[in-house]
């Protein structure tokens, strides 16, 4: 990583300065004494040159720049917060394992996914139109009326949203009534087990005994992902019937199984 004509994070890296040792604890002290964050500012803009230095060991994993920079100066503010001028160690000696373990925290942490950046933008980008609908509409706006607010496509929107999205246990809950809970796992097909096949034929069976209104509830709820309301307003029932017939839906491919 070249330090001239580099920008990061906004930053011409050939402009940042290299602060001397001695300078270093003498604004940590008055810092230490004062508190003032224009001393730590300067502390801080006097080690960016460090935080590239370490950031450099984490490069070439397909990780943004920008984004380890960031991660590494929160780890030199930490050690300005947390360095004690009565140990004799030099600044910079205690600063770059709190740089260091900033950075594999935050790729242990939150980034075991790789995700782009483009897709991230576009996420962040729909998330902020989602705000702006509701509080223009006084409702949640759908998936089709952000895509038009930002001149994407829907399944590009649908895409970047899942792809912020924390990975879930497979014990998550996922529905729960009168007691019994419905996890994640449960939703997982194992195709070896000769008790699943016999599990599709009787769940099969047990749709097959649903009224057709009660069937097309269960699949706009839990195959389209639709609210109640939504379901009420699509069909013209009201919510509260659509909460008693998909309850009865749910009871009686229960004792069917």
């Amino acid at each position: 990583m070249a330090y001239h004509k580099v920008v990061i994070s906004g930053i011409n890296t050939s402009e940042l300065k290299v602060m001397s040792e001695e300078e270093k604890m003498r604004l940590l002290r008055e810092f230490k004494e004062t508190g003032d964050k224009k001393i730590r500012d300067k502390l801080i803009k006097g080690n960016l040159r460090l935080v590239l230095s370490v950031i450099q060991r984490f490069a070439g994993r397909g990780e943004d720049v920008d984004d380890l920079f960031q991660i590494g100066v929160v780890g030199l503010i930490k050690a300005i917060n947390n360095f004690d001028l009565s140990k004799e160690v030099r600044f910079s000696t205690y600063c770059v394992p709190m740089i260091s373990g900033e950075l594999r925290r935050y790729l242990r942490d939150y980034n075991q996914i790789k995700v782009s950046r483009s897709l991230r933008d576009l996420a962040y980008k729909t998330i902020q139109a989602r705000e702006k609908l509701t509080n223009q509409l006084l409702r949640e706006p759908t998936i089709e009326e952000i895509a038009e607010e930002i001149h994407e496509k829907r399944s590009d929107i649908v895409i970047a949203l899942e792809s912020i999205s924390d990975p879930i246990s497979i014990y998550e809950p996922v529905y729960s009534d009168s007691g019994d809970t419905l996890y994640v796992a449960d939703q997982l097909s194992d195709q070896s087990s000769d008790e699943s096949w016999i599990a599709q034929f009787s769940m099969r069976d047990a749709m097959n005994n649903l009224e057709s209104r009660e069937k097309n509830i269960l699949y706009l709820r839990f195959l389209c992902g639709k609210t109640q309301v939504e379901v009420a307003k699509e069909i013209g029932i009201s919510q509260a019937q659509v909460s008693r017939l998909e309850k009865n839906a749910i009871s009686k491919i229960k004792e069917a199984i």
